[in-house]
């Protein structure tokens, strides 16, 4: 024969977990997309390294700041990794004689 407290405390632990399962279902989920090249991941890695230590004088969130670092760190990367190509040559085109 089951003791009374034993029926009492499962009928409390079910509005507890369906309290949490709501609260989970209702916050969005922060995932970030995969990373697709070296430099993704080293730009990613930088901005978290510094989004703590950067100024904030106009009172942004810390995802705006890391946005900014990040796209800054993308953006010198991208053009240190272009080549400079050598100016072409254009050459004039004969035209044939009929």
């Amino acid at each position: 024969m089951p003791h009374f407290r034993a029926r009492g405390r499962f009928p409390a632990c079910v509005p507890v977990g369906a309290l949490i399962g709501s609260a989970l279902a209702v916050l969005p989920a922060r995932a970030e997309p995969p990373i697709r090249s070296p430099e993704d991941a080293a730009c990613r890695l930088e901005a978290r390294a510094k989004v703590f230590a950067t100024p904030n004088p106009r009172g942004l969130e810390l995802e705006e700041i890391g946005k900014q670092i990040y796209y800054a760190c993308m953006a010198r990367l991208g053009q240190a990794a272009q080549p400079v190509r050598p100016a072409s040559r254009r050459h004039k085109r004969r035209h044939r004689r009929s």
